[in-house]
């Protein structure tokens, strides 16, 4: 069969702060699938010499930029954050660019299967785009643990940060399976590997 004609389907990653998202997209690597993290994808169309770059510091100056000529993300996120106008602006450029650069990249997989992850898969809207949403879900109290162990960070942001995500039972309405993250690495290796083996009997993410 041409390679060509091979069309990997796409499955969606999603759960709220804390759930172990990342560490379930690390096991999706090791098993050899192709993936793709939206943080990152963000972070590729600002590079050096790519055009929304360039429409960034001719909106906003050179004051956005570091002495390496890299996005000074801080100093974009003040600007912006303080005008919402400003922040719709930047987000009606980045968000189609961040769209297809992650869509052309997803399909150049070589996996049967391909994992797109992202914190705001369902609240974007980009669940639609995807044959499968996966939900890594976990106890708030464990979400908050762990997130506290993880970052710099306070309890009150925590769960300012649980009330601004969507809300687990929102998220789960659109699940079409859920791992629950309760347990250790072992554990969630292994509930990963199970659907992996499943997900490899898919054609179009559909049984």
């Amino acid at each position: 069969m041409a390679t060509a004609a091979f069309t990997p389907w796409i499955l969606g990653l999603t759960g709220g702060i804390g759930s172990g998202k990342s560490a379930a997209a690390e096991r999706f690597v090791e098993l050899g699938v192709h993936l793709v993290d939206a943080d990152q994808a963000a972070r590729w169309v600002v590079e050096p010499g790519r055009p929304a770059l360039a429409s960034i510091v001719e909106r906003f100056g050179p004051g956005v930029l570091q002495a390496d000529g890299q996005l000074d993300r801080a100093a974009l996120r003040q600007l912006i954050f303080a005008d919402p106008a400003q922040r719709k602006w930047l987000e009606q450029l980045l968000h189609p660019l961040i769209g297809r650069e992650i869509f052309s990249y997803l399909a150049k997989a070589q996996s049967p299967y391909a994992v797109y992850v992202s914190p705001l898969l369902i609240e974007s809207g980009q669940y639609q785009k995807t044959q499968r949403v996966l939900v890594i879900d976990a106890p708030q109290e464990l979400q908050i643990a762990r997130t506290l162990a993880r970052d710099n960070t306070s309890a009150e942001q925590v769960q300012a940060i649980l009330q601004a995500q969507l809300a687990r039972e929102e998220r789960l309405r659109h699940a079409d399976d859920v791992v629950v993250n309760d347990g250790d690495l072992a554990a969630l290796h292994e509930q990963i590997d199970r659907l992996h083996h499943f997900y490899l009997t898919l054609k179009g993410g559909q049984p």
